[in-house]
């Protein structure tokens, strides 16, 4: 069982995590890539990827008959999620719990919405901060070309 929910897709519930382009390096059906490739298609270490299968947020990874993991393109939607929630700065404990809450089925789609409804609302209390720190930067820039210009002129 991946992580990417695997309800039948409406207009009213399109995940684009599940509907968005393949931009995988292979096809489905011929999607197995060891720890090294999707650590290079990713850009996370193999340590890292162990990590997140350890704790729980990347769990049931397919393995090779010799034991070795092998990842599905759905997998690296997973990783590409978990990505973006990270960008979010959402902890480490929140995304697992809701690695958690996707496993456990639809019967979590509340719990699941909430938890990304509160993540996004400190998303745009970050972007609010950000949007002022910027204005100040602005108008700093803007004051420090305007001396420049003054002492320009005063040469």
């Amino acid at each position: 069982m991946t992580l990417i929910e695997s309800t039948p897709v409406t207009a009213e519930t399109e995940d684009i995590c599940v509907t968005a382009p393949s931009t995988h390096p292979r096809p489905a059906g011929d999607d197995r890539y060891t720890i090294s490739e999707v650590s290079a298609f990713t850009g996370l270490t193999a340590h890292t990827l162990r990590w997140y299968e350890r704790i729980g947020l990347m769990p049931h990874v397919d393995r090779s008959h010799t034991g070795q993991r092998r990842f599905s393109n759905r997998d690296l939607d997973w990783l590409a999620l978990v990505g973006k929630l990270r960008l979010t700065g959402m902890p480490v404990a929140d995304m697992v719990r809701y690695a958690e809450l996707v496993r456990e089925g639809e019967h979590t789609f509340e719990q699941r919405q909430e938890l990304l409804q509160q993540t996004r609302r400190d998303v745009r209390s970050r972007i609010a901060e950000l949007q002022d720190t910027l204005a100040v930067l602005d108008y700093k820039i803007d004051f420090y070309a305007g001396a420049h210009r003054a002492s320009e002129r005063a040469s």
